[in-house]
């Protein structure tokens, strides 16, 4: 019995420690499974018992929590500042060059780090289209006149 108690005392704290650095609700629901089975360890019920208590809470409360924690869900994501400059049309300030790491470009007055996305070499002054933003980068292709 004691041995069992500590071994649902030691799910149900690395389930809450995960749960704290996570943040994500993804193992609460153990926890919670930890402490029915320590609970029913504690009043002397079979191993088989403990280990039924921990899988039937443990699937229950996900099953019915998580269509809950779905509906909190943000189902509208607003795109960045970076997102937005996607599709925007820009002007190469130093010429890209993706082999030799070079290149920025002028996006609505922002300065910023550019490749080309067909890995082409672009000159100054040259007009493109902001195909991708991965960090400061932009990923570029040149304008069709």
């Amino acid at each position: 019995m004691v041995n069992a108690m500590i071994i649902w005392g030691i799910i149900f704290a690395a389930a809450v420690v995960a749960e704290a650095v996570t943040l994500q609700l993804v193992t609460i629901w153990f926890a919670a499974g930890a402490l029915g089975a320590f609970i029913a360890a504690a009043l002397g019920m079979p191993f088989a018992v403990q280990a039924v208590i921990f899988t039937g809470v443990s699937v229950l409360l996900l099953c019915l929590t998580r269509p809950l924690l779905r509906s909190f869900r943000v189902r509208n994501v607003i795109p960045t500042n970076a997102d937005a400059e996607v599709g925007k049309l820009a002007v190469v300030t130093e010429d890209i060059n993706n082999s030799q790491d070079t290149g920025r470009v002028r996006i609505g007055g922002v300065n910023w780090r550019a490749r080309s996305s067909q890995e082409e070499s672009i000159s100054k002054g040259t007009s493109v289209r902001v195909t991708a933003i991965e960090g400061t980068t932009a990923f570029v292709v040149r304008e069709a006149p």
